[in-house]
């Protein structure tokens, strides 16, 4: 029992720290989306809702693609791809980026292991995840990783700029909610 509530305890303090900046608090429904994005530089739909369906989503928003922390932040989610597989969970990148970008990011960065897709306006607005510095919008959606579970409620979330926590920190709330399955 100890070696379950320690690292339920330690994800249950990491989020708490990192939700200051994100909008969406633990245990709210992630708002639903479709929206276009690309996989091994095809382009591809992604629906929340249908993805849902197979399992729970990591939903990481990145500034922008091709920029030395969003780069080093998907190679590290595609070396993690697999044992997020494993665990049954779905991970999805979120940028303004448009799609020609996208597609060439997917492969490149995301070494064909997962999607990546058009945060739109609405969709950065929906999630509270516009960056902004100095108080004025920069028309990119901040670093923020949310992990929603298969009922569609958020369970994690990780607001930071510096890219080295998220794919750990996700991965680690993938693994407490594989652990609550039946």
């Amino acid at each position: 029992m100890k070696r379950l509530l320690a690292p339920l305890i330690a994800i249950g303090f990491l989020a708490a720290s990192s939700v200051a900046q994100a909008a969406l608090p633990m245990g709210a429904t992630a708002p639903e989306f479709s929206t276009k994005g690309a996989k091994a530089g095809k382009e591809v739909d992604f629906d929340l809702k249908q993805a849902l369906k197979r399992g729970p989503v990591v939903l990481y928003f990145y500034p922008k693609a091709f920029t030395q922390g969003c780069t080093l932040e998907a190679h590290a989610f595609a070396e993690a791809t697999p044992e997020f597989a494993e665990l049954g969970a779905t991970v999805i990148g979120m940028s303004a980026d448009d799609l020609p970008t996208l597609k060439k990011f997917s492969t490149e960065a995301c070494r064909d292991k997962f999607a990546v897709a058009v945060a739109t306006p609405k969709i950065i607005k929906e999630y509270d995840v516009a960056l902004a510095r100095d108080g004025k919008p920069q028309g990119m959606a901040d670093r923020v990783s949310y992990v929603i579970d298969r009922s569609g409620k958020v369970v994690f979330i990780h607001s930071d700029l510096d890219y080295r926590d998220h794919v750990k920190m996700t991965l680690a709330a993938v693994k407490v909610l594989a652990k609550k399955r039946p």
